[in-house]
């Protein structure tokens, strides 16, 4: 029986991993908070409209990154730490300079600097071009680091929804098909493709296993979860029973 083991948002692309053990899901709308918030970098500028990945911070431009993680408040305020710098607690809404700041040292210097947070529009800022959440196998997780020699942490891949008690990369079979989870109904529509973000430890934030490498020798692709669409929102909680239709 295939269950949500994991609940995980992302407040600002790129910067910052929080555990949930419930939320709610609405039609159309990615996991609420997630990638709601994004980090322009070099020349970019905001359209108010989803735009791609390669105009904002993110882990495989500067892996550091992927050792941030968020912690956010009833009153909108959102706690950022990370190994090697001070916690600052700020609201994106009105503080955006600050988090700027606050990751430039974090940042790698031969890539176009962070430059201003901008507010996602109401589909979020993930890197499809869809409003969506992303679901990912337990048993996936641990084939690949069978593969590569050593645990993986689930915090690399930057899912939403990590399922546990399918076959590895079963998940894939889900594209095309929909699925209710607690009281929601998602529609799978596509495999993620994978960057170099996921070589970064979320400990540390230093590249330390090749997980691409490790994907395309062992299994022949670069791919790792599946994004969806919600069809119908509803409330969701770890432990909620996973059912293909």
């Amino acid at each position: 029986m295939a269950r949500l083991a994991a609940i995980w948002r992302h407040p600002v692309k790129g910067v910052g991993a929080e555990p949930l053990t419930r939320t709610g899901l609405e039609a159309a709308r990615p996991l609420p908070g997630d990638r709601a918030w994004a980090i322009l970098t070099g020349d970019a500028q905001a359209t108010g409209d989803w735009m791609p990945c390669r105009n904002f911070a993110r882990g495989c431009y500067a892996p550091r990154l992927m050792a941030v993680t968020a912690d956010s408040h009833d009153d909108g305020r959102i706690t950022f730490r990370h190994p090697d710098q001070a916690p600052i607690t700020l609201d994106p809404a009105r503080d955006g300079g600050l988090l700027v700041e606050w990751i430039a040292p974090l940042y790698s210097d031969d890539r176009p600097a962070p430059r201003e947070l901008v507010a996602a529009p109401a589909q979020g800022m993930t890197d499809a071009d869809f409003p969506s959440v992303a679901l990912l196998g337990r048993a996936s997780l641990e084939a690949l680091s069978a593969a590569c020699g050593t645990a993986l942490d689930e915090r690399r891949f930057r899912g939403n929804l990590w399922i546990e008690g399918l076959e590895p990369f079963a998940e894939f079979d889900w594209v095309g098909r929909r699925l209710t989870l607690g009281g929601a109904e998602l529609e799978v529509l596509e495999r993620i493709g994978r960057c170099r973000a996921t070589e970064a430890n979320p400990e540390t934030g230093t590249r330390d296993v090749n997980t691409l490498k490790a994907l395309r020798e062992h299994f022949g692709h670069t791919d790792f979860g599946v994004y969806a669409r919600v069809i119908r929102g509803g409330e969701i909680a770890l432990g909620d029973e996973v059912v293909l239709q």
